[in-house]
């Protein structure tokens, strides 16, 4: 039992790390690419990557903090423009093979020795040299924390039932969370009012679980460092920021334009509104989110190019699919249960499989591969995602 606890712990670790709220922000911006205007973007790791060396770069050369981050933000403004201008009024397998392509040079660029006192070449830029600035804005105790300090410890001596009973609950409550989202999609149109009363209703249950699960598994770190308290709050908050600006956006007029252009754009076309324009509208502001995504994915750690390669990008379409395209929640709920899930995985074999039938290097391969299978037969049985509508699956490319 103490090693089955370990494991969920592990996986809830990884579930909250920075990094995973980082590549929520990215997903969130593929969302409104591939989910919302049916834009075939491969290169969303490329996006990261300019937003977070022109994030790093910056803050190294003595600029303030957010000057770093509006110039790690507008490299993605003018990269979109660099793939969008040749490729937007052609078909969407085109901007497939150019941001694919676009996004591997920048990552060979990247780590480029000629490029060394920018980027740090192969080996990237310590995270010591830029981390300063964003630490120092911190308001937390210089102290270690709990999430949550009243957890299991604190009733009937840690028993193992209560962890169980807390545990059953916050199954309950995902499952009514996630039963409730998809019942408002096939709800007819609501007021404003009672839209925004269901969403506060997912929103609150969510919080409800999230509780649970940290009564029964209470993490500790520091606040005030570069894998602290004080990184994940920002990188969460972040989240659920881009979330609502997502929600916002696509709920809006142009939101409908995206959806029309996914499904037909001709028939966009012949009411007179400019598909290009709004295309190239999309391609930025998903790249931005991209950005941002990056930005927060290099705060705990190091700008190194690798790190952000095809596979991250492919691992984003996972996730997005996973919890739903054209989705609100979907690239929230997709990414948490992709980078949870997979520690599992990888966790469960080497605690279970002995290492002479595999080594832990070949468990991460071993979770991949499950992730991989998982992943085909989601497209083939549920394509639309946990949270997504069949409906949302026309694209026109």
């Amino acid at each position: 039992m103490d090693t089955i606890l370990s494991i969920l712990n592990q996986s809830l670790r990884e579930a909250i790390a920075p990094s995973t709220a980082a590549v929520v922000i990215a997903v969130i911006g593929l969302n409104i690419h591939f989910g919302f205007t049916g834009l075939l973007n491969m290169g969303q790791a490329g996006f990261m990557l300019i937003g977070a060396y022109g994030f790093a770069i910056s803050i190294i050369e003595g600029l303030p903090l957010v000057v770093a981050i509006v110039v790690g933000l507008g490299g993605a403004l003018l990269f979109a423009l660099v793939l969008g201008i040749p490729t937007l009024k052609l078909r969407g397998d085109y901007l497939a093979i150019v941001t694919i392509s676009a996004a591997e040079i920048v990552r060979f660029v990247g780590r480029l020795s000629a490029l060394e006192d920018f980027t740090g070449g192969a080996l990237g830029l310590r995270g010591s040299r830029y981390q300063g600035p964003f630490l120092d804005l911190s308001f937390l105790p210089d102290t270690s924390w709990t999430l949550s300090p009243f957890n299991y410890r604190d009733t009937f001596d840690g028993s193992g039932v209560v962890r169980g009973l807390a545990g059953l609950l916050f199954i309950g409550l995902v499952v009514a969370a996630v039963l409730l989202v998809r019942r408002f999609r096939g709800a007819p149109a609501a007021t404003s009012g009672a839209r925004w009363g269901r969403v506060g209703a997912v929103v609150g249950l969510s919080l409800l679980a999230l509780l649970a699960i940290f009564f029964v598994f209470p993490i500790t770190y520091q606040n005030n460092v570069a894998q602290g308290w004080w990184v994940r709050l920002v990188a969460w908050t972040l989240v659920g920021l881009c979330t609502l600006l997502a929600a916002l956006l696509v709920r809006s007029p142009w939101g409908r334009l995206l959806r029309g252009i996914r499904e037909d754009e001709d028939a966009i076309r012949s009411l007179g509104k400019n598909v290009f324009a709004i295309k190239m509208q999309a391609l930025i502001i998903g790249g931005s989110f991209g950005a941002l995504g990056g930005i927060v994915y290099v705060l705990p750690s190091t700008v190194q190019a690798d790190s952000m390669g095809r596979a991250l990008t492919f691992f984003a379409y996972t996730a997005l699919l996973i919890g739903g395209a054209a989705t609100i929640f979907g690239p929230v709920l997709g990414t948490v249960i992709f980078y949870g899930g997979r520690v599992l995985l990888r966790e469960t074999a080497n605690a279970y499989v002995p290492s002479s039938i595999m080594s832990d290097q070949q468990t991460e391969t071993f979770s991949l591969i499950v992730v991989g299978v998982v992943l085909m037969l989601l497209v083939i049985f549920r394509p639309q995602g946990i949270l997504g509508d069949k409906r949302e699956l026309r694209i026109n490319v």
